[in-house]
């Protein structure tokens, strides 16, 4: 009986100790996603480019060297790692760029997928504050099937965030 008793207040004080997304994830990330999706006050461009922010990801191990897939001028990556943004665990970073003309439209810019947990206002805010597109109760899952990703996604509440030039346009 000691013993199980024992087991159980070892689970439990493992439980308390473990760390948040946030604390899983190198502090200096998250800001710099946070500015490369952020609208610079000339209402026109982000306050960061988007490659460094994958570049940074990459290199603490959070992303893959490649991306899972690239459709439409977007690498899509599936996060390795937890990290966070917001409180919300982060499960995907989008880049849209051109290297090379595949037809008509790219829109440059970023794009993430989180799982929520709890309330999602300060993410709809960001949103709103920085001409980019909110998405709540997002069928993630879906999404990557439509660009050729099978992934398995835990059942959850997901939403995504883009800010992308087309993003700029919907709020103008």
């Amino acid at each position: 009986m000691q013993k199980i008793a024992v087991r159980v207040l070892i689970a439990g004080l493992s439980l308390l100790s473990f760390p948040s997304y946030g604390e899983l994830t190198d502090k200096g990330l998250e800001p710099r996603l946070r500015k490369a999706l952020q609208i610079r006050k000339n209402g026109q461009e982000r306050q960061a480019r988007s490659r460094p922010v994958i570049l940074a990801y990459k290199q603490a191990g959070i992303l893959g060297k490649v991306p899972q897939q690239r459709a439409d001028y977007i690498d899509f990556y599936l996060l390795r790692k937890p990290a966070s943004f917001m409180g919300h665990r982060l499960v995907l970073l989008e880049e849209e760029y051109m290297d090379s003309y595949v037809g008509c439209c790219v829109s440059p810019g970023m794009g993430l997928a989180v799982q929520v947990h709890g309330d999602t206002s300060t993410v709809q805010e960001f949103a709103q504050k920085n001409a980019c597109t909110f998405t709540a109760h997002a069928d993630l899952a879906e999404r990557l099937k439509t660009y050729g990703i099978s992934h398995w996604l835990p059942k959850a509440d997901y939403a995504t965030l883009s800010c992308r030039e087309r993003d700029l346009a919907v709020t103008e």
